[in-house]
C-alpha cells in the first residue's frame, strides 16, 4: 500500500473515531436497554458507511448520516461534517441542491402528514437541517473554490514566466536578425559594387556588360529588400559597439575593479560565432560582478578546427552576492537563445563552489553567416533563418529545449512550444499573447466563482431560513389564533363548550405548560408564540391571561 494511501485510511479511522464518540456516550449512560446494545452496532456501522463512501459519493455519505439520525440522535453531529466534505469534494452544485430539497421535503411529508409532528417540532427539524447541513456544505463548497482560486493564481504565475521567457527569446532573435541585416546587406553592397566594376570594365562584350548590369540591379534590390523587411527590427541601441572585441570586454571589466583574466586565441571568427562569443563573455562578466563580487574570474576562448569554445569561470565571492532583487534569469535565457541559432550549445550552472558559463559553437556552419543550425529545415537556405524572422517555420523551429540554471538562480527555463512561437509577430513581442490572455481569463474567472460561493454561503442560509420562517408561519398559526376581541369576549365562569375557541392549540411557552391550561396565538411574526393562557377547572373558564410572546 502506497504512504499517501494509508495516510487516507488513517485519516477516515480518525474521523470515525471522532463521529462514533458522541454517540458512544450517550450510549454507555444509564438507564441502559435491552435493545440499546443492537442499536449501538448499527450506529456505528452508519457511520463508518458514510465514512468510507465520503470520498467517491459525498452526498450519499451526507444521506447516511441523515438516516442515521433517526436511530440516534446523536448522530446529528456528523450532519455538519459529512456536508462540509460533500461541498468541499463535490464538483457541481446542483446534485447537492437536488439531495437537500429531497431530505427537506421527505421529512416534511413524514413528520407533519404522517407522524402528526407539531409544526415547531418541524421547524426545528429544519433549521437543523439548514445550519447542520446546508450551511457546513456551502462553507465546504467555499473553501473548494478558494482552492480553485490558487491553483489558477499559480498557473497564471508560471504561464507569466513562459511569456518573459518567450519575450526575452523573440528580442534575442530580433537581435540577430538586425545583426545578420548589417552583416548581410554590407556582403550585398560589395557584391553590387563588383558587379558594377565588371560593368564597367572595357573588355567586357555588350551582352556580357548587359548581364553584369541585371545582376547588379538585382543585388540592390536585394539588399532594399533585406532593409524594409528586417531594418524594423533595429534597435536605438547597439548592444555590440562597432569593433569592440573580447579583449575590450575584459579590460573594460578590470577598468571597473574586476580581476578577469583572459587567455584567448587571436585568430579571426566568422562574424554570428564572434557576436556570440562577445555576448557570452559580456553577459558572464556581468552576471560575475552582481553574483561574486571581488572574485577572480577566468575568460578563456579557445578555437579547434571546428568549432570554438568560450568560457568564463569565477570561484564562490568571498563577501557574497550584491544585495538587491532577485534575478529572473533572463540574460541567460536570451543568451542560450542566441548561442543556440548560432548552432552551439550553451552550459551554466556551478562549478567547485563557484559559476561557470561555457557555449561551444560550430565553425563549419557559422563560416557562412544565417546558417541555421544542424537538422534545420530551411539548411540550405543562407539568409532564410535570420530573415525570416516574422514567425515563419525558419525562426518559428525552437530546436532543443531550452534547459539548465538561469541567471545563477540554479531554476530552469521551459521552453515554449513550437506552435505558439510560429503565430508570433516580432512587433507583438512585448504583448506574447495566448498564455497569458489564458491565464489571466482563468484567473478571473476563478475569482468570480470564489464571489459568487461567498455571497451563497452567507446569503444562502439567510435565505432558506426566511423561506422556512415563511412555511412555518402559516402552519403555526392555522387554526390557532385567538384574536384580541375574542380574548375579551370571554367570560369567567363559563363552560368552555359555550366559548368561541380555536380548533386547535400552540406550543406552551417556554416556563412550560400548567395543568389545565391552554394556549393559543394572536398571529405574532414570525414564529407564532403563545399569546394567551385560558386555564379550566371542572370544564370552567376559571383565569385568562396575556402572557408575553
Amino acid at each position: 500500500m502506497e504512504p499517501r494511501e494509508r495516510q487516507r485510511r488513517a485519516g477516515d479511522l480518525l474521523l470515525w473515531a471522532v463521529l462514533a464518540t458522541p454517540v458512544t456516550a450517550g450510549r454507555i449512560s444509564p438507564p441502559w436497554q435491552a435493545h440499546d446494545l443492537p442499536l449501538y452496532g448499527v450506529v456505528l456501522a452508519l457511520l463508518a458507511l458514510a465514512v468510507a463512501v465520503s470520498r467517491r459519493w459525498p452526498l450519499a455519505a451526507v444521506l447516511v448520516v441523515v438516516a442515521g439520525s433517526l436511530v440516534d440522535g446523536n448522530v446529528v453531529f456528523a450532519i455538519p461534517v459529512f456536508g462540509y466534505l460533500a461541498g468541499l469534494r463535490s464538483a457541481r452544485a446542483a446534485p447537492a441542491a437536488v439531495v437537500f430539497a429531497a431530505i427537506a421535503v421527505t421529512g416534511t411529508v413524514l413528520n407533519l402528514g404522517l407522524f402528526g409532528t407539531d409544526p415547531a417540532t418541524w421547524f426545528m427539524l429544519a433549521s437543523v437541517l439548514l445550519f447542520a447541513g446546508v450551511f457546513p456544505w456551502l462553507l465546504g463548497r467555499l473553501r473548494r473554490q478558494q482552492q480553485a482560486l490558487a491553483d489558477a493564481g499559480r498557473r497564471h504565475a508560471e504561464d507569466e514566466r513562459r511569456a518573459v521567457v518567450e519575450r526575452v527569446r523573440l528580442r534575442e532573435r530580433a537581435r540577430i536578425a538586425q545583426d545578420m541585416h548589417d552583416s548581410l546587406g554590407h556582403d550585398l553592397s560589395l557584391i553590387a559594387l563588383r558587379a558594377g566594376a565588371l560593368e564597367l570594365a572595357p573588355d567586357l562584350s555588350p551582352a556580357h556588360r548587359a548581364a553584369a548590369g541585371e545582376l547588379r540591379a538585382s543585388v540592390a534590390a536585394a539588399s532594399e529588400r533585406l532593409h524594409d523587411v528586417v531594418g524594423v527590427l533595429r534597435e536605438e541601441h547597439t548592444l555590440r559597439p562597432p569593433g569592440e572585441s573580447v579583449a575590450d570586454v575584459v579590460d573594460g571589466a578590470r577598468d571597473a575593479g574586476m580581476a578577469v583574466e583572459l587567455r584567448a586565441d587571436a585568430a579571426e571568427l566568422p562574424p554570428l560565432v564572434a557576436h556570440a562569443v562577445h555576448r557570452v563573455v559580456r553577459e558572464a562578466l556581468t552576471n560575475a560582478a552582481r553574483y561574486a563580487p571581488d572574485a577572480p574570474v577566468v575568460v578563456e576562448v579557445a578555437r579547434a578546427a571546428d568549432a570554438v569554445t568560450v568560457a568564463v569561470v569565477n570561484p564562490a565571492p568571498p563577501a557574497g552576492p550584491l544585495p538587491g532583487p532577485a534575478s529572473h534569469g533572463s540574460g541567460l535565457v536570451a543568451l542560450r537563445e542566441r548561442v543556440r541559432l548560432a548552432g552551439g550549445v550553451l552550459d551554466a550552472g556551478p562549478r567547485d563552489g563557484g559559476w561557470a558559463v561555457t557555449a561551444h559553437l560550430p565553425l563549419a556552419d557559422a563560416a557562412r553567416p544565417g546558417t541555421p543550425p544542424p537538422g534545420r529545415a530551411d539548411a540550405g537556405s543562407p539568409v532564410a533563418g535570420p530573415i525570416r524572422a516574422f514567425g515563419t517555420p525558419a525562426l518559428a523551429d525552437a530546436g532543443p529545449p531550452v534547459t539548465g540554471p538561469a541567471d545563477g538562480s540554479g531554476a530552469t527555463a521551459p521552453r515554449p512550444g513550437d506552435d505558439d512561437l510560429a503565430e508570433i509577430d516580432p512587433l507583438d513581442a512585448g504583448r506574447v499573447g495566448v498564455p497569458g490572455r489564458d491565464a489571466e481569463r482563468r484567473l478571473r474567472e476563478a475569482r468570480r466563482r470564489l464571489r459568487r460561493s461567498l455571497l451563497v454561503a452567507f446569503g444562502a442560509p439567510a435565505g432558506l431560513a426566511l423561506v422556512l420562517t415563511l412555511v412555518y408561519y402559516p402552519l403555526a398559526t392555522a387554526g390557532a389564533v385567538l384574536d384580541q376581541a375574542g380574548f375579551e369576549r370571554l367570560r369567567l365562569g363559563e363552560p368552555r363548550e359555550a366559548l368561541e375557541l380555536p380548533r386547535r392549540q400552540v406550543a406552551p411557552p417556554g416556563t412550560g405548560a400548567v395543568p389545565g391550561c391552554e394556549y393559543y396565538t394572536d398571529r405574532n411574526f414570525p414564529f407564532a408564540q403563545a399569546t394567551w393562557q385560558l386555564c379550566f377547572v371542572g370544564g370552567r373558564l376559571v383565569s385568562k391571561e396575556q402572557i408575553a410572546p
